[in-house]
């Protein structure tokens, strides 16, 4: 079926795993688009989640939801790309580059053949290299491609600094950087709380939060993946609320700041590699990569994170 994007928003979903379902789930139960396309190797599985789906709107909305094929990426406001092999126990994300390097390429090309517009949002990891690899793939103008980066860590974060501090999350304002992985940071020196930095409102309520506390919750965010993996053998519902957000941003053009990856051109004088920072999110993809001014200590984590990630692209430089 043809889809005009003048006449309504269509997404497609590369991948119809546990990761993709989710998402499309979720897109569903939000309604955030006219036209849902699943697209897998598996074609029964892409029939039968978009079935499963569909049997759902009747309490949700009126959209179609649908199986089908590369050709369906034309006309599309986002193409979501979560195929690939997932992330076993005690497997960093780094380590999957060389599987799903090859595998991202193959299905980019097919992707390319039909794309004539919108934002490729990639969800697959290990997402900073696949951004990376994606956008140097497809040609497109800066921003275009974007991940889904340290949006998931970045909620982590504030979840885990609610707990600790007895305060709505809400009410949070911080930021994870760098990898989505074991080179991340949290860039303390910009959390906030209701506008007072933390050690201000630790002062005013009493809570003490020591260097020792602010150093387990970034362990426990670095972690959280891997741990969910090891106690139900993937992680699938965070990640699909974190990419509907985004995805929303993409769509109505909000303009919303989320830490996304996309190619570095310069912010915190990075080059030749994807990383996440605060940006700016619309209709476009990243519109602009907002530059923090990070303490020295900051700053060289985070180009140390840039390091390890540029070390698996020359890795994987030929796949």
């Amino acid at each position: 079926m043809y889809s005009d994007r003048e006449h309504g928003s269509k997404i497609a979903i590369v991948g119809a795993g546990s990761v993709g379902a989710s998402i499309a789930f979720a897109i569903s139960i939000n309604q955030l688009c006219n036209e849902l396309v699943l697209i897998d190797s598996n074609e029964n599985k892409a029939v039968g989640e978009a079935m499963d789906i569909n049997h759902g709107l009747p309490f949700l909305g009126q959209m179609l939801v649908r199986a089908g094929d590369y050709e369906d990426c034309a006309d599309c406001n986002v193409i979501i790309l979560t195929a690939g092999m997932p992330r076993k126990p005690g497997e960093t994300r780094l380590d999957l580059a060389r599987k799903n390097v090859s595998l991202a390429h193959s299905i980019v090309e097919k992707i390319m053949q039909h794309y004539n517009g919108g934002v490729i949002l990639v969800v697959s990891n290990p997402v900073d290299v696949l951004t990376y690899k994606v956008t140097e793939w497809t040609k497109l103008p800066a921003g275009r491609v974007i991940g889904s980066g340290t949006v998931l860590d970045s909620a982590r974060f504030r979840y885990l600094l609610s707990e600790r501090l007895a305060v709505d999350v809400k009410n949070i304002h911080g930021y994870i950087i760098g990898e989505h992985g074991d080179s991340q940071l949290p860039v303390w020196s910009r959390t906030h709380i209701a506008g007072m930095s933390i050690d201000d409102f630790c002062k005013g309520t009493g809570i003490t939060f020591s260097q020792a506390d602010r150093d387990e919750v970034a362990r426990q965010v670095r972690v959280a993946g891997a741990d969910i993996i090891k106690a139900k053998g993937a992680t699938f519902y965070g990640i699909a609320v974190m990419v509907n957000t985004i995805v929303e941003s993409i769509l109505n053009g909000a303009s919303t700041i989320r830490t996304v990856g996309s190619a570095m051109n310069g912010a915190y004088g990075l080059h030749n590699v994807a990383l996440s920072s605060p940006s700016i999110v619309n209709a476009n993809g990243v519109q602009t990569v907002l530059e923090f001014d990070l303490t020295p200590a900051e700053l060289q984590q985070l180009h140390a994170s840039a390091d390890s990630v540029r070390a698996v692209l020359e890795q994987v430089k030929d796949l």
